[in-house]
């Protein structure tokens, strides 16, 4: 869920808002009628990145019991990452 609240807002009520964002919903910090910033919670882009990185793990594991392949490094995990990055 989203919720919208102006500037004076948000700094009046920053303690409620960031339990709010605790509990998985999005605040959108608006100047008049105008969203400005958008406050989510940090930790749901770090639990998907912890979780692709189990999928990967379980699924080189399976493959490598299939052929044999040595176990998946954090380096192979971040070379993976910056794969294609300049």
């Amino acid at each position: 869920m989203t919720i919208q609240v102006n500037v004076g807002d948000a700094k009046a009520r920053l303690s409620e808002l960031l339990s709010k964002i605790e509990a998985g919903e999005t605040v959108i910090i608006a100047r008049g009628n105008e969203p400005i910033a958008e406050l989510k919670l940090l930790q749901s882009d770090r639990r998907a990145a912890l979780d692709a990185i189990d999928r990967l793990k379980r699924r080189r594991t399976e493959r490598r019991k299939q052929s044999r392949l040595p176990p998946l490094t954090v380096d192979d995990l971040i070379d993976m990452k910056n794969e294609g990055r300049a």
